[in-house]
């Protein structure tokens, strides 16, 4: 059985790819893993490459989602984001990080794209 943080974060997932390729973004990659850490999502729209961090809550008493995106974790996306260029030789491609903050309040899911987030 799943640990119930990560069926939240799965659901989460699940629910910012579909409003991501609402809008357009094709999904690329789902938790890309490197020995420095997961990205969430790795999707393209146009030529520009997006790496998405998904932060989920059940509700807003501990702060809304995108609150947790710290700057360490910022940083973390940026040396995430510079291996998979390098990974997959893609160094030079133009590089946007995306926020999707997602809210499940009483099971009815909010979802929030920040592009450029940082």
């Amino acid at each position: 059985m799943k640990d119930p943080r990560r069926q939240l974060g799965d659901q989460g997932e699940d629910l910012a790819a579909a409003a991501l390729k609402q809008q357009g973004y094709k999904i690329l990659e789902r938790n890309y893993v490197t020995p420095l850490g997961e990205i969430d999502l790795i999707a393209r729209q146009g030529k520009v490459l997006v790496v998405v961090e998904v932060k989920t809550r059940r509700g807003a008493s501990f702060g809304a989602p995108q609150e947790a995106v710290t700057y360490a974790k910022q940083g973390r996306l940026r040396r995430l984001a510079d291996y998979y260029l390098k990974a997959q030789r893609l160094t030079g491609t133009p590089v946007r990080f995306d926020v999707v903050a997602v809210t499940l309040e009483d099971n009815v899911p909010q979802v929030e794209i920040i592009p450029n987030a940082f």
